[in-house]
């Protein structure tokens, strides 16, 4: 799926404010949420990351904004060197990253280093009704992995499957992703209240 090795060689191909943009908030608590595939890259990651974030927690996103193709934008989880998503991920104590992966079954996978926190989304995820579990394919514990680069080292990543995050929207094709379905409200509050208990 990776096209490109780096930040400088995909800004040299595909123009930063056509191909993609930036988003970027400071919160006011030591995590980050953040949707580094996000847009068209793997739609609905940048919605449901904002929205866990909301203002009490930093967010980033880095937006495929292309009629169509955004996949070519995508960086890998241990490429990725967007150097304002560094930075946030290094101003955090804790970082959470929302993607998105294959598959119909309404699904999320979770990865990363930190197992406390794991722990703490999977119940929160699953007290809400959604299938959670670990999937090799996804581990997410390299230290370069933009979600363990936080201070601590340990942070976790979330990979949701096409058939969950379609179910979140009106437009289950996810080309409008402005009108949210009652599973996305439930999901999000899930994390919130996950990220509430385990962060300051």
């Amino acid at each position: 799926m990776t096209v490109y090795r780096s930040i400088r060689e995909l800004a040299a191909a595909e123009p930063p404010g056509r191909a993609y943009c930036i988003e970027w908030r400071r919160g006011r608590t030591s995590l980050v949420v953040m949707a580094i595939h996000g847009g068209g890259i793997e739609p609905g990651t940048t919605e449901i990351a904002a929205a866990a974030a909301g203002r009490m927690h930093g967010f980033y996103s880095f937006t495929g904004i292309k009629p169509g193709g955004n996949h070519t934008l995508h960086l890998s989880s241990r490429l990725f060197d967007e150097p304002i998503g560094v930075r946030a991920a290094a101003s955090a104590e804790t970082v959470a990253t929302v993607h998105g992966c294959r598959g119909q079954e309404a699904a999320v996978y979770l990865g990363g280093r930190d197992e406390t926190l794991k722990k703490t989304v999977k119940a929160a995820l699953q007290g809400a009704g959604f299938i959670v579990s670990e999937c090799e394919r996804f581990p997410g514990i390299s230290v370069r992995n933009i979600c363990n680069r936080g201070r601590s080292g340990r942070g976790i990543q979330l990979e949701l499957s096409r058939g969950l995050r379609s179910s979140f929207f009106v437009d289950a094709a996810m080309h409008d992703r402005s009108r949210r379905r009652a599973p996305f409200y439930r999901f999000v509050d899930a994390l919130k209240a996950a990220f509430a208990s385990s962060v300051r």
